[in-house]
């Protein structure tokens, strides 16, 4: 199972949340890839849209091509070395907004279970005691119902898939998810799951930064 089918992603304009000197802030749009694929056919990616405009825009992180919400990119190889330390050390706060399957209970709590990626199936990934590196999401429930649950996720690491195979773990799959979600879940129009706040300090200042965009579910 890949990502790679049927890649026919969003033609939104940029929007750009924050821009100065060292840092480029953006809300990227579901079912655009963060950075290339292999192969032509995924070429367009959101930081290719952005070197349109910024040519000198350097990565930090990525969201999955499902997911939308709040990016920081670095605009300086200072800024990009700066903000990869607070990705790597945790410095970072990220907070989600995501739609589970289900009623979640109990309405807060943490998932500390390890991942690896399940190679005969990847890009899926699994939870692994044994070469699991180590994982921890923070939940919070905003409202449910018995169909569904919104929540609000708190990160502690930063895996891939990390929140999906998490709140697959606990019984209640991300509505949409292509990959982890199955049955009525999956019959949605775009994977729920939004990166709604990301604080940061600032690579020059050491200013404290909150970039938010509101979940378009």
């Amino acid at each position: 199972m890949t990502v790679t089918s049927d890649y026919n992603p969003p033609q939104d304009p940029l929007d750009i949340l924050h821009h100065d000197a060292e840092i480029l802030v953006v809300n990227k749009p579901a079912g655009l890839l963060s950075v290339p694929g292999r192969g032509e056919h995924l070429a367009d990616c959101l930081i290719a849209r952005i070197q349109q405009v910024f040519p000198e825009v350097l990565l930090v992180h990525r969201l999955d091509r499902d997911t939308s919400g709040v990016m920081v990119f670095a605009l300086t190889p200072h800024a990009q070395r700066h903000l990869s330390m607070q990705f790597e050390k945790r410095t970072t706060k990220k907070t989600y907004v995501a739609r589970l399957s289900g009623q979640l209970e109990p309405r807060s709590g943490t998932v500390d279970l390890p991942l690896i990626v399940d190679w005969p199936n990847r890009p899926r990934q699994m939870v692994c005691h044994d070469t699991g590196k180590p994982a921890v999401t923070d939940w919070k429930v905003v409202k449910s119902n018995d169909a569904e649950t919104r929540v609000r996720l708190t990160p502690k690491t930063g895996r891939s898939h990390q929140l999906r195979v998490h709140m697959l773990s606990l019984g209640h799959a991300i509505l949409g998810d292509p990959l982890y979600a199955s049955g009525a879940a999956l019959e949605h129009d775009r994977m729920m799951l939004h990166s709604e706040e990301l604080r940061i300090k600032h690579p020059n200042s050491g200013e404290s930064l909150r970039f938010r965009a509101k979940a378009p579910f």
